[in-house]
């Protein structure tokens, strides 16, 4: 078993440094510099005490819905008014492991925040640069390593970064290498050779 868990640490670490590349993640994420709201230790795992702005959260939606391979529906995994994103049919899973239920690699809350399975190195990093915290369940089930709730978007700069943190999950779970930046318009990171 421990033999396992290395393997898929290793794996998610590689998976992890071709999708930021490939997703539009810089190659580190910035600190989010917004207030971090509090969130429940348990199930529902929600945000409380948020303000949101509905026109922030229409705009991460609207650019959700045009990933391609992605359909935007009522999600069977959240509470009421969650809105599911799912891996179009016929599209192989990389990582099926990732993938709570059905073909939902995320889903967003009415709130804004959304939970979603990222590659376990981004996860940590997200976290640590403020813009996640990890489920209560993450550590319960193999494959949920990078399982988070992202938090609120709540500037511009903010909805192109979770953004970018969907395109990553969506990315870790099928294998693809889809770019945020040149989905959404906006000019790729530059990055200097390693």
């Amino acid at each position: 078993m421990d033999r396992l868990k290395s393997m898929l640490w290793l794996c998610g670490w590689i998976f992890t440094v071709a999708f930021k590349a490939n997703a539009g993640v810089p190659e580190s994420l910035p600190l989010r510099t917004t207030a971090i709201p509090d969130t429940t230790e348990s199930v529902p795992h929600v945000q409380l005490n948020i303000e949101t702005d509905a026109s922030l959260i229409a705009e991460l939606r609207s650019k959700v819905a045009k990933i391609p391979d992605v359909s935007l529906q009522s999600s069977m995994l959240s509470l009421p008014g969650a809105e599911g994103f799912w891996v179009g049919d016929g599209i192989p899973l990389a990582n099926p492991q990732a993938i709570v239920g059905g073909r939902e690699f995320a889903h967003l809350h009415p709130d804004g925040s959304l939970h979603a399975s990222l590659p376990p190195e981004l996860a940590k990093e997200a976290v640590k640069n403020n813009w996640a915290t990890f489920h209560p369940w993450s550590s319960k089930r193999l494959g949920w390593e990078g399982f988070v709730m992202i938090y609120t978007p709540s500037t511009q700069t903010e909805v192109d970064v979770v953004y970018a943190l969907v395109v990553s999950s969506f990315n870790y779970v099928t294998g693809k290498e889809i770019n945020a930046q040149s989905l959404s318009g906006k000019k790729s990171v530059k990055r200097s050779p390693n």
